[in-house]
This record gives structure tokens, sequence and C-alpha cells, in this order.
């Protein structure tokens, strides 16, 4: 099959030639013309830096031998290290087409090297003025691609920030939604160990001392804002003086100061709190429980449909166990983009069973890993600022964005947080991850200063909540930061906005290089029909897509599974062969028993023909019996796939391929 070109995909290509070093280096120069320049106008402002100071390094040192030696110690080592990582991975290539990396955008890889001169710590503006004003635009930009709101005149008002990479901006979300969803329970009993009174106040207008504990933790995150506040005006207006008191009270029954256990026997009501996840989700939410102390057993693993998306129906049920049991839902998390399989959970049913069961008087946060699936949001942005309709973007494509993926894109403007990596579909180095939230009052729940309201409740004298963020290490997990990953991502953004005819361009291309390749596929299963049945097993919903294989033959998964890996030992990393010999390097991951849809593995199965009592929780038949499904995985991030030598594309280039390695592996 020969690639679709046209002038279209021609002008496709012209469009991100500019951005990228390319599969050759074919942008060196322009590259080295960059790095040379900024590095000499760097060195230009450190000789402009006082001056009168004269030079430390004298004009003769770099002729005396210890110089001479220490330079050629370091140039050997640099030789060195150069030679040694001519044995990576070579993720910039379209023979790559593995896990989520690619070629990086050359603005945000010279703003990258060109600020680490600089070294700019992000943790405070004492420590790094300009980039960390670079941090927080660049987490405006991602906000308003989502849909958030960032006018600081209007609320709720998003923010956003860098971390070093998804698992940490997940762990971020449930150190946030952890302090917001107790805090009520706190303030409760510090008005009263305070011997304070509140007036009608909260969503329910009473005294706060009559609110049960259920209710405190079923309240959303602005009700809760605006609960904190008014009980602070209340006893402001009462007696100024009573405020130091107040929080001192309040800080005491915190559960950050009480820890989980002595704060849950001193609530005997309550019950820890449980977090709903796919069961497709990444693993860092099992880590990020056990580092918040909430537990591994609390963490619900919700089943998914049959194409690996969060099965709603399933959802509402373990909301019903949760909240007929009394036990308080923390949130639920939906995947825009699984790690393993690349699929799209249906994030508008999880707002939808917010708003049902909020009517309820129970209530949970929501939060959207978006890690991989994230900056696909740009197609679906226009220019002005808003969604594009469905019928325009599908103009670009065969098949996406089905109904169900683009309501769910559509829909992360209703989550509380979402979790997003530049340095994966915005290609930029590593590491660079960030966490936004919808409503950013919610730093004044975990800051390691006391916030205004508790302070004095002088608001003539309130520190505008813009510059109280630029104390960026109190709000956030992580302390010393780079600057060099703000600017990274900032000047990406500026040079390839985030929308359909910045950033979007280049990903609009990368998934109809996936839609082409899943239309290769159906070719090439036709072509090996007589030998082995080879089928996509869930349908793509992004830019990533799977592929199982199995001898006509065999109707033992065992069996296939070895005769897969035999297939993927083909496409490899193998540390004990030269990398230039790969023709193409791939990776894999596995549709395992425990916590799969029966119907999904049944459908599956049967396609590839295999006998479903050999698919088994544990194998007692280790020749015959699996408890996984071996499935070739393909991330189609990079820009250059649907371009190639001749007439034919990488993609065309990489089905040659995969059908002898089929056949080889048939013979063997």
């Amino acid at each position: 099959m020969s690639r679709p070109f046209s002038s279209r995909l021609r002008e496709e290509l012209d469009f991100l030639q500019p951005f990228f070093l390319g599969p050759s280096g074919e942008n060196d120069r322009w590259l080295e013309e960059l790095i040379v320049e900024f590095v000499r106008d760097h060195a230009f402002w450190r000789r402009n830096f006082h001056p009168e100071d004269g030079q430390r390094i004298t004009a003769e040192a770099p002729y005396r031998p210890d110089f001479l030696q220490a330079k050629a110690r370091t140039r050997q080592a640099l030789i060195r290290l150069s030679g040694e990582l001519k044995r990576s991975v070579p993720i910039f290539h379209p023979r790559y087409v593995g896990h989520m990396s690619s070629d990086l955008l050359i603005p945000g890889l010279v703003a990258r090297i060109l600020t680490t001169l600089y070294n700019p710590n992000n943790v405070s503006e004492e420590a790094a003025p300009v980039t960390l004003t670079h941090e927080l635009d660049a987490g405006r930009d991602l906000a308003a691609m989502f849909g958030f709101n960032i006018d600081p005149a209007v609320q709720p008002c998003a923010w956003g920030h860098l971390t070093s990479g998804g698992t940490v901006a997940n762990y971020e979300a449930l150190w946030n939604f952890r302090a917001v969803k107790f805090y009520g329970v706190a303030l409760q009993a510090g008005v009263k160990r305070a011997e304070l009174a509140t007036g009608p106040v909260g969503p329910l207008r009473k005294e706060l001392a009559d609110y049960s504990e259920w209710e405190l933790v079923n309240l959303s995150i602005g009700p809760t804002i605006r609960l904190r506040r008014e009980v602070a005006e209340a006893v402001s207006a009462q007696d100024a003086a009573a405020f130091p008191r107040l929080r001192r009270a309040v800080r005491r029954e915190r559960l950050e100061t009480l820890g989980i256990q002595e704060f849950f026997a001193r609530h005997p009501e309550l019950r820890p709190p449980r977090v709903l996840v796919a069961a497709s989700a990444h693993y860092s939410w099992e880590k990020g429980m056990k580092l918040m102390g909430l537990g591994t057993a609390q963490l619900v693993k919700v089943a998914v449909d049959d194409h690996m998306r969060l099965d709603p129906g399933h959802l509402d049920a373990c909301l019903a166990g949760a909240f007929e049991s009394r036990t308080p839902v923390l949130g639920v998390v939906g995947v825009l983009g699984t790690t393993e399989f690349g699929t799209v959970d249906p994030v508008h049913e999880i707002v939808a069973a917010r708003r049902r069961w909020n009517e309820r008087g129970a209530d949970f946060y929501v939060h959207v890993d978006a890690a991989w699936g994230g900056y696909l949001t740009s197609v679906f942005r226009d220019p002005d600022g808003g969604f594009l309709p469905r019928e325009a973007i599908r103009k670009d494509f065969r098949h996406f964005p089905s109904d169900l993926v683009y309501r769910a894109f559509t829909s992360v403007r209703h989550a509380d947080s979402v979790t997003i990596d530049p340095h994966k579909l915005g290609f930029l180095p590593y590491a660079a991850g960030a966490f936004v939230a919808r409503d950013r009052e919610v730093v004044d729940f975990i800051t390691q200063q006391a916030a205004y309201v508790f302070d004095l409740g002088d608001v003539e004298h309130e520190v505008p909540r813009e510059q109280k963020l630029r104390n960026l290490g109190q709000y956030i997990l992580e302390g010393s930061k780079p600057g060099a990953a703000a600017a990274s991502v900032a000047v990406a953004h500026e040079v390839l906005p985030l929308h359909c005819q910045g950033l979007g361009r280049i990903l609009r291309h990368t998934i109809r290089a996936c839609e082409y390749f899943h239309e290769s596929a159906l070719e090439a299963a036709k072509r090996l029909e007589d030998r082995v049945r080879l089928i996509v097993p869930f349908e793509p919903d992004s830019n990533l897509i799977c592929l199982a294989v199995n001898p006509n033959d065999n109707r033992s998964l065992a069996r296939m599974n070895r005769f897969a890996r035999r297939v993927f030992s083909r496409m490899k990393v193998n540390a004990a062969r030269p990398v230039q010999f790969a023709r193409f390097i791939g990776s894999y991951t596995s549709l395992h028993r425990e916590g799969s849809d029966d119907g999904q593995c049944d459908r599956i199965l049967r396609d590839l023909g295999i006998d479903p009592n050999t698919f088994v929780a544990v194998p007692v038949e280790q020749q015959e019996e699996a408890d996984h499904i071996f499935i070739l995985r393909h991330t189609l991030m990079n820009p250059f796939l649907m371009d190639g030598p001749g007439e034919r594309s990488y993609i065309d280039m990489y089905w040659d391929f995969l059908e002898e390695a089929i056949s080889a592996a048939l013979l063997e």
C-alpha cells in the first residue's frame, strides 16, 4: 500500500519541517546557529554585569599546563559520553514506533539549552523572576486550551504549573483533593475548639456546628472555598482578635496535622475515602494512594468496556456502593489517552454522574489524567478560543473524532483538575509534566504558610492572588525545579499556539498517520489471512494503535503469546546489537485476565481463533494457558511517519517489515 500522497500531505509536511532537527539531522545548521548565537549572547550578558570587576579567568590561563590538562579531561569525558549515547534508542526517527517519545521541537529545545545557562530555580520569584513568569504563563496556556476560565475577574479562575512528569501531577491531584475534602470537618472542629459561632454559612445556610460531617465531606470544591471564606468573615465581624485563635484551632484539627489514623479516630462517623479509576489507568495512582496514606485498598478499579474505556454503568454501581455505605469518594479519575492503549474515557459521563449524585447530597471531585492525550485538545480548539464543531474537525479525518471522543475532550473543562505532559505530545525535553486546576483558590488549602483569611482578615492589605502564586514552592509538592523547563514550554507555546492552526496542525497529522496505519492493518490482515489472524483489538481513539497476531492453526493463548514475542523480538531494543541494525523499533503491552471485561476478552479471543478456556487468571498448564494477551503497541507520534524514501511512507515500510517478521516467526 502506497501512502495517499497529495498536495495536502505535502503542505502538512512542509509546515512541520522547520520545527524539528529531522530524522537525518537535516536542520543541524539551523540548530547550531541558534545555540551559538545565544551562548555568545549569554557570555556578553556576563561580561556586562559589573565589567569594572575585570576578568577572573585571565587571558594567560588557557595556556597553563594544568588548564590544558583540565580541558583535555573534559573533552575526553564528553567524547566518551557522546560515544556511549550512540547506543541510545533513536526515538527521534520515524522507524521508532515504540513508547511515547519522538523528535523535539527546536524552539523548546533551544529555549531549554539557553535557559540552562542562566540556571534559574522556579521555587520562588527570588530565585527565578523571569522563568517563574514563563511557568505561570504556560499553566494559563494549558488551562485555556482545556476550556477553563483564566480571567482573574471571573470566578473560578484556573491556574497551572509544571511538574517533573505526569506521575507527580497525579500525586498533586490527590494531595489537593484530600486537603479540600476534609477541610470542612476540620473547620467545624476548629470553630468548636475556639468556642466561636458562625451564624448561617455554607450552601445549607445554617450554623456550621449544625452540619453533619457527611454533609461537610460532600461539598464540592467551590462551596468549600466559599464556606471557608464565610466563616472567616463571620468570625471577623464578631471579633477580629479571634482570628489567631481560630487559625491555630483549625490547624490542630486538620488531617495534615493529625495524620490519617488520628483524624479518623476523632471522627468515627467518617470512613477513609475511596478513589475511583478505570482498570486501564496508570500505575501511578496506586503509588499515589500509598504516598498519601490512603491505601491501595481504597483505590477502586472501575471496569472498562469492550473498547478499553471506563464503563459508566460500572462507575455508577461503584459510586452507589460507596455512598450507600456512607464512604466518601475523594475523586473519580478519567483518562484522556491511556498509556497502554491510547483509549479515551468518557469524561462527559463522569461529569454527568457527579451532577446526578450531587443532587442526592453526595459529591466527588473529578480529575482527568491527560498526560498522553491532553495536547490533542489543540486539534479541537479554534484560534479564536472556542471549540470547533465536531463536523468541522471530521473534515480532516476519515474517522476521528468519534462522538464519544469529541464529547470527552470538550468536557474536560468541567473537571476539577488535569494532568498533562509537555514531554509527550508537546514534543519537549524531559522532564516536563504539568498540573492544572480549575479553581486556583485551592492553593489556600495546601499552602505551607497561613492563608490570608486566617491571618488578620484585612481585605485592604490582601496580597493579590497573582503575586501569591509567584511563591510557587508554597503550593506544590516539589521544591527546587528547573526554570529551563518552564522556558522550554512557554517558548514552544508561543511559536506553536495550542489551537488547530498551531500545535494542533502537527498533532492532526499524527492522527491521520494513525488512521492510515489502521487501514494498512486491515489490508495486511487480508494478505496474511491464509497464515495468521491479525487484528486491531481496540478501536484507536488517538494516535496510538495496537495489534494482536496468532497463527491460524493455533488455539492456545500461551502458544500465541510465544509466537507474538518471537515477532516482537525483531523490533525490540537489544543491548547486544548495534541499534543501527534495527529496521524498526516497537513496544508491547498486555491485556491481563484479571480486571478485564469478559465480553471484550471473548471478542478478542474469538477474532484470534483462541480457545477462551486457555485465558485464565492463574495458569496451571503453562504451555497452553496464559493470564494475559500479548499485544504489539505502536505510538504514532513522529511527525515524519507519512513521509519516507521514494513514494512509500515509513508506515508502508513498517508493514513490509512486520509481514517479514511474521513469516520468519512462523518458520521458527
